[in-house]
């Protein structure tokens, strides 16, 4: 059975040259989660939305987390379950608990939940992300049970990255996909 992908973009949706963009057009096992207000999250109606697109999952699934939406994640695999989620790639988390790194709107993301979550996952950071410092990244990771994998000066890991189809994240899916399915 394949492993299908669920995106996960982040605050404000990805753009045509976000890599969540161009893994949906690559991989024809991928679903892209769409919110209703990308601009003005409110955290229910994200978690809420997660809810109804992973309980018509009937494949094992890797959630593709960007940003805004690795809380989401975290605040849904709290209170959620489904066995068809089979593990986490978390890209760039936002700090929505640092009014220094992250935008008002998103407060309502706050605290960023610390537990170790149900799933395999990987924490993917930059060093020059804005969003977040880098040890603070460390620390979720260390916290989630995640695996931490530094990408080096790559931003927020998004748009402004360009990054296109971002072969390194693909060789950090499959180490992730190979450690589910050894």
């Amino acid at each position: 059975m394949e492993t299908q992908l669920l995106i996960l973009p982040g605050l404000g949706d990805s753009g045509e040259k976000h890599w969540q963009t161009f893994w949906h057009e690559k991989f024809k096992n991928s679903i892209r989660l769409v919110q209703d207000n990308w601009d003005k999250p409110v955290r229910e109606d994200w978690i809420a939305r997660l809810n109804e697109e992973t309980s018509k999952l009937e494949n094992p699934t890797i959630l593709v987390a960007h940003s805004l939406a690795v809380s989401l994640v975290l605040h849904w695999a709290e209170n959620n379950s489904n066995k068809n989620i089979i593990g986490a790639l978390l890209v760039a988390p936002a700090d929505v608990d640092s009014p220094e790194h992250t935008p008002d709107i998103i407060r309502n993301f706050s605290p960023m939940p610390i537990y170790k979550l149900p799933f395999p996952s990987i924490v993917v950071a930059s060093e020059n992300d804005p969003y977040a410092s880098f040890e603070r990244k460390k620390y979720f990771a260390e916290k989630w049970g995640s695996d931490f994998v530094n990408v080096g000066q790559q931003g927020h890991i998004n748009s402004d990255s360009d990054l296109k189809y971002w072969e390194e994240g693909q060789v950090i899916l499959n180490q992730l996909i190979k450690k589910i399915n050894p």
